[in-house]
């Protein structure tokens, strides 16, 4: 099986051995690998009662629950990452989920399809129907997302939920992943798939790792960038 690309940045970000929580975990692909490579003292919660069997199948801990709910049970900082993988823009309440995963842990990665990529756009534009792709290939009368969004829309959202981006990247259609700046008008059109290392603004800033998500020389956590009076994508 082909490992997706926001599963292989995960990987690559987790800490050896840390404590992580597994939003929407599915059949537990993301949880075993982690648990696998990673050695993580991982949990999953899952809504989907066939998840969840075929991940205590796999020996896997996870409980079914509604992220959309749940989140809410779950005590303050229990968890190193809290991980929501392109399942963001199916909550409900996505800004109280997004809130969530960073009460109960240090850091969120979230993985989400971008709706401003050029490709939306040009769908839009040429044929006035929503738009099917790579990132979002189901029609619009049986897909399970709710609240799609642009990285404009997801940074302001950070910023309103008081939010430290620690990192970005692009991801697209299994190439390397590429660190972009998620504010810069351009990569509103150019990113198919972004995955963000989000923290608690308010929270003292990580010591570097030897390596960042994208496999470089690790600089100090970056500042979510401040309004800027730019023309808007």
């Amino acid at each position: 099986m082909t490992l997706r690309e926001d599963f292989r940045e995960i990987l690559r970000l987790v800490r050896p051995g840390a404590r992580v929580l597994d939003v929407g975990c599915g059949e537990g692909e993301l949880l075993e690998l982690l648990t696998r490579e990673k050695r993580v003292d991982g949990q999953g919660l899952e809504i989907s009662q066939a998840g969840v069997a075929a991940c205590l199948a796999k020996g896997l801990a996870v409980v079914q629950g509604d992220g959309d709910r749940d989140l809410d049970y779950f005590p303050t900082q229990s968890f190193d990452y809290a991980v929501l993988s392109k399942t963001l823009q199916q909550m409900r309440e996505p800004a109280h989920v997004l809130a969530e995963l960073l009460r109960i842990a240090d850091q969120a990665v979230v993985s989400l399809p971008n709706f401003g990529h050029w490709r939306m756009r040009w769908a839009l534009v040429t044929t006035g129907r929503m738009p099917e792709t790579r990132a979002l290939p189901d029609p619009w009368w049986s897909t399970p997302n709710i609240h799609l969004c642009t990285l404009r829309d997801f940074t302001e959202l950070c910023r309103e939920l008081d939010l430290r981006i620690d990192a970005c990247s692009a991801l697209s259609n299994g190439k390397p992943a590429r660190p972009i700046d998620p504010e810069h008008p351009l990569e509103n059109w150019r990113s198919e798939t972004a995955l963000f290392l989000l923290s608690r603004r308010n929270a003292a800033p990580r010591a570097p790792a030897p390596v960042d998500l994208f496999g470089e020389a690790a600089p100090g956590p970056a500042e979510a960038p401040k309004r800027r009076r730019t023309s808007k994508a």
